[in-house]
């Protein structure tokens, strides 16, 4: 973990209250993705964790949706301004697991953390499938960045305003075979992945944290080999050690 001052490059509205922001800064301790950065916004208590969409060359990429105060604050900032950030947090994905036709799957601003990962087994020559999962067409972002890293793409939503009609699980049987799954997203899509799914995988939790780094113990959750702390232990656990509660 380590913590730096970094300048906001760009701050742009890509989708239904959905926000990318590009930062300049020391990112040498993002070394796998689906890691998270954990930010100070303004005068608030706790900071605010969120995934990396991508990292590099000192070029941090992160997307968010406004739910609260926190997040409505960080839309408004400017390009210029300094935030500071905790770096380097979370275990991120095992890439070594994926095999030749790893399948990616992503619902939401769950989908972020996907991209990197897809960039990095496409450099290892697997062949990627990405199903991203929306609730309607106007929340849908990051289709053609997925595809140009030549990912083979399947958009869903809800209300079959783009793509598939339906979650995420109804266009598993449209893809194809995949060695190997990686997912990230809301927890009752994670469950529905968890038992549609027909190969092992990891899985991205989410968990209110206090701290970020492990000290409070507030993200803890229960798993088949113990208790875990999403933001160090996790957020990523792999499938056979998860416990539905």
């Amino acid at each position: 973990m380590k913590q730096g001052s970094f300048t906001i490059g760009e701050n742009i509205n890509i989708a239904e209250n959905v926000f990318l922001m590009r930062l300049y800064g020391d990112t040498s301790d993002i070394t796998r993705p689906g890691q998270f950065v954990n930010i100070r916004v303004g005068s608030a208590f706790l900071r605010r964790p969120i995934s990396v969409c991508d990292c590099e060359d000192g070029v941090l990429t992160i997307i968010y949706k406004i739910v609260g105060k926190g997040t409505s604050e960080l839309s408004k900032a400017q390009i210029g301004e300094k935030l500071d950030l905790l770096t380097g947090l979370g275990n991120g994905y095992d890439t070594s697991l994926s095999g030749t036709t790893p399948l990616l799957i992503g619902g939401g601003v769950g989908v972020p953390p996907l991209y990197k990962l897809a960039r990095e087994l496409s450099a290892q020559n697997k062949k990627v499938k990405v199903i991203l999962g929306f609730n309607t067409g106007k929340d849908v972002f990051f289709e053609n960045e997925f595809a140009l890293l030549g990912s083979e793409v399947t958009v869903t939503t809800v209300d079959g305003t783009k793509g598939v009609k339906g979650y995420v699980t109804d266009a598993l049987d449209l893809i194809g075979g995949y060695t190997y799954f990686f997912t990230c997203g809301p927890e009752p899509m994670l469950k529905a992945v968890y038992h549609a799914a027909a190969t092992e995988g990891q899985f991205s939790f989410e968990e209110r944290m206090g701290c970020g780094f492990g000290a409070c113990m507030g993200c803890s959750c229960k798993t088949l080999t113990g208790f875990k702390r999403i933001c160090k232990d996790g957020p990523i656990l792999k499938k056979e050690e998860i416990l539905w509660e």
